[in-house]
């Protein structure tokens, strides 16, 4: 699979490759700072796939964290591209970054422990309160 994507603005520009190692939407509070509220819709793409094409982001990681992820996002418009959680073979990419986000269906929600009243999951697809075992 080969997707592509880019920030609101369009100075970040990028291409992933490989086959997805998870589709889920995430209900964690951390999730819902980055989102304004909404679950976190994501693709974890293979690291050695992915790469920015145009641009280069800013990043930042929480200091006050033992083991912080690091966000990227764009340093014009403020578009969070992707998260990169430390020892993961992968990088979380945002599906709102797609070029075409209407390909993505979950698999899965996670972290449901933090799920807001007004969040909505998918009928039929499996929930975790925290990461599947």
């Amino acid at each position: 699979m080969k997707l592509e994507g880019g920030c609101y603005c369009g100075a970040l520009r990028y291409a992933a490759e490989g086959n997805p190692m998870m589709k889920a939407q995430c209900h964690c509070r951390e999730c819902q700072y980055i989102t304004g509220g909404s679950p976190n819709v994501f693709l974890a793409m293979p690291i050695a796939g992915f790469s920015y094409t145009k641009g280069t982001p800013k990043t930042f990681a929480r200091s006050d964290l033992e083991r912080p992820v690091t966000r990227e996002f764009c340093a014009n418009c403020g578009t969070h591209v992707v998260t990169r959680p430390q020892g993961f073979p992968a990088v979380i990419l945002k599906v709102g970054t797609l070029d075409d986000p209407s390909q993505f269906k979950p698999d899965l929600a996670i972290y449901t422990i933090d799920k807001q009243a007004f969040h909505q999951i998918p009928p039929g697809i499996p929930t975790f309160e925290r990461l599947p075992g």
